[in-house]
């Protein structure tokens, strides 16, 4: 079982007549336990409530308790009738939605319930969900767990730190977002860094040298290939250039513990691409759960160019997950094998080289190759073809009106054909960055017509359900894409 490390509240309700109070005690016990420890054993924390809510009162303070506990989730579950009137006291002080959930208890309405409870929540523009079933059942369990993770997605948003080391890259627009309206709609601030103390911290840390040797050792042994190069080569991969790498990697990862940072976006292009070292080896370490010494680490969001819209999406779909995210752009579509090629400098993270949590699995499959002419100042690019398995594609973008986000969204199978194949369509298109062969789920032209950005980013898995929860309830567009096929 693996730890999902969000807190899941469950508040349970009850009738508000005291001589049915005791009565109904064992019934509300049983089924609190069964859906305690069925979201236990799906890995979340669970605090449950202290007491069945019926009275006023009850419902506040256990509201309260929920709040003070920074619980990311609140169910509301009924086993038994319950007065609606405390379904909205208790909802003020919780994150929202609420996922309301009805047991199957046919002699007890429940059922009832829950619908007249959200009804009551309805009047006040309280945002909920609704679930009925037997938490024994899988499917129902499935379901819970689905709308958990899609609202603790936006739930945990709220309070995070965005570090933009530097700012618009390459006039690319839809990189740039209105800090403003990150607070006011997801509860994110920005704090901007320079790109200057990015090189002033790695340069120190080449200076003093402990971690950046121990990782190029460690990486010698461990990634496939380096392919080095001489330092007056016109695409150069020399050891000092992949210490001045590792070093920004340090120099990131050290801004982001010394300031709380939860996820970063590094410009790169152009003063450190054409006067210092490429942020390639740095890019994807972040984004690995594991640095470039082979330690396990928390993955940091880091998202190339800047690009404050593709981390903010990496991040929701890191938090769905729980695994790296990728980024890349939609660089090419191979006509004759009918899958889309998602290349972006040394953006991916190695994990995607092996889909495992394992470095060793990943950087054994994993090459450092000079970068080309568009990064004239040299340095390793992170290559590797990334691993078969079904794949969550998705983008957050704004229109015409730019206070309002969209979240596209489809899924596709991300293919091998084997090395001999692989390296042959690599080769046709860029020969030194990782690459993600993709047949998409929709058709190229509702791609085209409905894609309006050149980065993309996935996760291994479907996640649909859970994108269109998300989209409900933080008020986006969601726009899903191949649901009528490849027509």
């Amino acid at each position: 079982m693996v730890k999902s490390g969000i807190k899941v509240g469950i508040l349970t309700f009850g009738d508000g007549r005291d001589f049915l109070a005791e009565p109904l005690r064992e019934v509300n016990e049983h089924f609190l336990r069964q859906l305690s420890r069925r979201l236990e054993d799906s890995g979340h924390e669970v605090i449950t409530g202290t007491e069945v809510i019926w009275r006023n009162e009850i419902a506040v303070r256990e509201a309260k308790r929920m709040a003070a506990a920074d619980v990311d989730v609140v169910i509301y579950n009924y086993s038994v009738w319950a007065w609606p009137q405390y379904a909205r006291l208790a909802a003020q002080f919780l994150p929202q939605p609420v996922i309301l959930f009805s047991n199957v208890n046919p002699e007890k309405p429940g059922l009832v319930a829950m619908l007249a409870h959200a009804g009551s929540l309805d009047q006040v523009g309280i945002s909920f969900c609704k679930l009925f079933g037997d938490i024994m059942q899988n499917e129902v369990l499935e379901a819970v767990n689905r709308k958990i993770n899609a609202i603790a997605a936006k739930t945990r948003l709220r309070g995070k730190t965005f570090a933009l080391i530097g700012g618009r890259s390459l006039g690319i627009d839809t990189t740039v977002s209105d800090p403003a309206l990150w607070m006011k709609l997801f509860g994110i601030d920005v704090d901007h860094v320079d790109q200057f103390e990015v090189y002033r911290r790695a340069e120190e840390e080449c200076r003093k040298g402990e971690r950046v040797n121990a990782a190029l050792d460690y990486l010698k042994k461990k990634v496939r290939k380096i392919h080095w190069t001489k330092p007056d080569a016109q695409m150069r991969l020399t050891e000092d250039l992949l210490r001045k790498q590792l070093g920004m990697y340090y120099a990131v990862y050290d801004l982001c513990e010394e300031f709380n940072y939860d996820f970063c976006g590094i410009k790169g292009q152009r003063e450190m691409t054409e006067h210092y070292a490429t942020a390639d080896v740095a890019e994807a370490f972040l984004n690995d759960p594991y640095g470039p010494e082979g330690e396990p680490k928390r993955v940091i969001v880091c998202s190339t160019e800047a690009d404050m819209d593709a981390a903010l999406t990496m991040q929701v779909l890191h938090h769905l997950s729980g695994t790296p995210v990728l980024f890349a752009d939609v660089r090419h579509y191979h006509q004759d094998v009918g899958v889309w090629d998602l290349c972006n400098s040394g953006q991916h993270a190695t994990y995607f080289a092996g889909k495992s949590f394992d470095p060793e699995v990943n950087l054994a499959k994993t090459e450092f190759r000079p970068e080309g002419f568009y990064f004239p100042a040299g340095g390793a690019a992170v290559f590797h073809i990334a691993h078969p398995g079904k794949m969550t594609l998705a983008r957050l973008t704004r229109g015409g009106d730019t206070n309002r986000y969209r979240m596209t969204f489809f899924t596709g199978e991300c293919k091998d054909f084997g090395e001999e194949k692989n390296m042959a369509l690599a080769e046709g298109v860029q020969d030194n960055w990782p690459h993600a062969f993709l047949e998409f789920s929709c058709s190229m032209r509702e791609f085209i017509d409905n894609f309006h950005c050149n980065h993309i980013h996935a996760v291994y898995g479907d996640y649909r359900e859970e994108l269109r929860e998300f989209c409900r309830c933080s008020g986006i567009e969601a726009v899903e894409l191949g649901l009528s096929g490849k027509k």
